[in-house]
């Protein structure tokens, strides 16, 4: 076996458990985009493996989001399934002016608010600083995103394609590559569900 077919075996190894959770996140927004209601079970997998990921690396702000992640994927599973049953399909819901500008105003205080936290946790527990103000950031307006995808409403695929962004900048920053590639993926299904969601709306 050559030096590069083991430096690729050792890499797979080491990130073994992220791939996993960048084929489940991948495949859980696909059937987003679709509007199935299967896609919450494989996101609610990917939750898990990307909080166990994050953790092992040091990562305890990215950690934290992944447990806000699963309750809004639970909340999220629990009102589809309830519109299916009222609707017998996931209708797109619209989002008004006021209720858009309320989230984001909730966004930027919980960006505030969560900053001290991803600080505290990078610097007290790990004795390294990650780009906790950032974090926060992304983590406040990701939860957002996540709310906005669970209520279904269109908009949620326009914050995640500016979220989603920043993230591959800083997830190469954080040596993550693979999730990093994967976040240049979710840009693009962002931009699918983006497309399909709209056309649902004006069926």
């Amino acid at each position: 076996m050559t030096h590069a077919h083991i430096d690729i075996a050792a890499r797979l190894a080491a990130h073994g458990l992220e791939f996993a959770a960048v084929v489940a996140t991948i495949i859980g927004i696909w059937l987003t985009t679709k509007r199935l209601l299967i896609c919450w079970p494989i996101i609610l997998l990917a939750d898990f493996l990307y909080f166990v990921v994050f953790y092992q690396s040091g990562f305890l702000s990215d950690a934290l989001l992944q447990i806000f992640f699963v309750v809004f994927t639970i909340y999220g599973w629990w009102h589809w399934w309830r519109g299916v049953r009222a609707d017998g399909e996931v209708r797109v819901e619209p989002l008004g002016m006021r209720a858009c500008i309320v989230a984001l105003v909730v966004g930027a205080f919980g960006s505030l608010l969560l900053g001290p936290v991803m600080l505290w946790l990078g610097a007290t527990l790990h004795k390294t600083v990650a780009l906790p103000h950032l974090d926060a950031t992304l983590a406040s307006y990701s939860l957002v995103a996540s709310w906005w995808g669970a209520r279904k409403h269109i908009a949620n695929w326009w914050l995640w394609i500016v979220v989603d962004v920043i993230y591959i900048g800083e997830y190469i920053y954080k040596d993550l590559w693979p999730t990093a590639l994967l976040y240049v993926g979710l840009v693009g299904l962002a931009i699918l569900g983006l497309r399909d969601w709209r056309r649902a709306a004006t069926a």
